[in-house]
């Protein structure tokens, strides 16, 4: 199946599988694993934080930087349509006692600083305590510019704020700036990683900041269930994808502005801004994406079909798996159904 649903959907290559066959191992509990503990080091040397902590998922990930963050009733400031606010199931709320307050993004994917000063509450007993700005690079494939993180990152020193950046797919934001990955993360007190997308490891996130920080976000992930023991095995993609895997981004972000441009010529309606990175959104009416999906699947496409359709290239899609997807779309306008 070509499927371009999401890039979480990537598997390991065989490269990948033979060093974590091979991977020397330990209790990370402990912090005895030295894959893990390689791992951490490597994440620290391209972010320029001093600590890092490996985690199963992005979700725990940010979960845990919120509550490393923030404690009872404080709040943190997020983007309304953010993942870490809309599609992580509420844990900083359920599980922090954590408020969030979302704020409307702009169509670049950042969060308006006049509107984040507007919405930070005032010391008085009446109000949770403002103690974090979150944003998300990329957001929805969109990069947020060096100079608004610059600006965001001195706003925030200004109003004695944290800023944290969900990360999960920052690395194609370097990518696509072409810029060493700590030229990003010089403006966030914290941020994470995520490993198992376009970077193509099986499973897991990395949180980092400041040594004094993790040793917070330690004890968390240990109460919320992410100490692991012999986690060398999956460290050891990690370390693969990090040293193989970043720069081949810049071939699905290729991938996806040719979709982008194949799809227009056969006239499909295109959300703006287009393919900044892997991420590409299609427009088009109820109806038609009611049908479209079926159809697709039947020819050996996935997609998640509907009036707003993302699609996302990956480590697993090809050029020629595009010009299959382009080929089925247009004999699916010429005969719907």
């Amino acid at each position: 199946m070509i499927d371009l649903r999401s890039d979480t959907v990537t598997r390991p290559g065989e490269a990948m599988r033979q060093a974590m066959y091979q991977a020397e191992v330990g209790d990370d509990v402990y912090g005895d694993d030295p894959t893990v503990n390689a791992l951490q080091a490597l994440a620290c040397e391209l972010t320029g934080k001093e600590a890092a902590l490996f985690f199963p998922t992005g979700t725990q990930a940010n979960l845990v930087a919120l509550l490393s963050h923030c404690q009872r009733g404080d709040e943190y400031i997020v983007g309304q349509k953010a993942h870490n606010y809309m599609y992580e199931a509420g844990g900083a709320a359920v599980l922090g006692s954590i408020q969030p307050q979302p704020l409307d993004m702009a169509d670049d994917g950042s969060i308006p600083l006049d509107k984040v000063a507007a919405a930070i509450k005032p010391d008085d007993i009446h109000f949770a305590r403002t103690r974090l700005l979150s944003l998300e690079n990329t957001h929805s494939g969109k990069v947020l510019p060096l100079a608004y993180l610059k600006q965001a990152f001195e706003f925030t020193r200004e109003k004695g704020l944290a800023l944290h950046i969900d990360g999960a797919r920052v690395m194609n934001a370097a990518v696509s700036l072409d810029v060493p990955l700590s030229e990003i993360t010089q403006y966030c007190d914290t941020l994470t990683i995520c490993l198992s997308k376009g970077l193509g490891a099986p499973i897991g996130s990395l949180l980092c900041g400041s040594k004094e920080y993790m040793l917070r976000a330690n004890r968390w992930r240990k109460m919320t269930g992410g100490g692991m023991r012999q986690s060398g095995i999956l460290a050891a993609a990690g370390i693969y994808a990090l040293e193989n895997n970043v720069q081949r981004l810049q071939e699905d972000h290729d991938n996806a502005r040719w979709l982008e441009q194949q799809l227009r010529d056969i006239g499909l309606d295109i959300v703006a801004p287009g393919a900044q990175t892997n991420i590409l959104y299609v427009r088009q009416s109820a109806e038609q994406a009611a049908k479209l999906g079926n159809w697709m699947r039947e020819q050996g496409v996935l997609i998640s079909s509907g009036p707003v359709t993302r699609l996302i290239t990956h480590i697993n899609i090809s050029r020629q798996d595009l010009e299959k997807v382009v080929e089925l779309w247009q004999r699916f306008l010429r005969n719907p159904g």
